[in-house]
């Protein structure tokens, strides 16, 4: 594991046999949880945490370093994916010590319902000329790698000079196809994650720290 990409504590026994999976029906095949008796009022307490509100702006802050020091005297464009990056993507950009121009994308594998049509579908395009310049992609988090590549090869169409990706979280365990994350936040086990942008139903966006979901069952369409 990378130096300062740190791994939660293991989950409770509650999680050994929980199906885990995708934060997010309409992204990178994603599953579907169903939650037990759980009001919508009741849902925020009965979030266990991950990752903290200190441990992220921790890991936020040396990421931006990080990037910092790699595009300086770049001409950067940094693309958010949204909508479960934009949280992270406005901490990030407010840490960084170099100017950048930002953008962007919404994308979606999923038509009505929450079986996967199989297809990536563009909703929302980016608007800034990024021909001959650096672009760094911000996601929520990676974990099958279909939606990072499908948007990887879509950017690069547009002939910028390079482009790369930074992700809050790293899901590895759930990966179909191979992706070059070059800034991780952190590396998470195979749970169904949620809090700081990431959903549920758009229910969590509002935490201030990344959680897990342990009283769900899952359906998984994509199989």
């Amino acid at each position: 594991m990378p130096v300062g990409m740190p791994m939660p504590t293991p989950p409770n026994q509650r999680l050994e046999n929980h199906r885990p999976g995708r934060h997010n029906a309409w992204k990178e095949g994603g599953i579907v949880p169903k939650l037990k008796n759980l009001p919508p009022n009741d849902l925020v307490p009965k979030v266990p945490c991950l990752f903290s509100a200190e441990e992220i702006d921790r890991r936020i802050g040396e990421l931006a370093q990080e990037i910092s020091r790699d595009y300086s005297n770049s001409d950067l464009v940094v693309v958010g994916v949204l909508k479960g990056a934009w949280i992270f993507m406005a901490d990030l950009v407010r840490r960084l010590t170099i100017p950048v121009h930002c953008d962007f994308v919404r994308v979606s594998s999923y038509g009505s319902g929450t079986t996967s049509s199989g297809q990536i579908r563009l909703e929302l395009d980016v608007t800034t000329e990024i021909r001959g310049r650096r672009v760094l992609i911000v996601e929520d988090i990676v974990d099958t790698g279909i939606t990072s590549n499908w948007l990887l090869e879509h950017l690069k169409r547009r002939r910028p000079r390079d482009v790369r990706f930074c992700c809050l979280l790293d899901k590895p365990s759930r990966r179909e196809c191979q992706v070059t994350i070059h800034y991780t936040g952190f590396l998470v086990p195979n749970q169904f994650v949620v809090g700081y942008g990431i959903d549920w139903n758009e229910h969590y966006r509002q935490l201030p720290y990344v959680g897990y979901l342990p009283d769900t069952t899952s359906d998984d369409p994509s199989g």
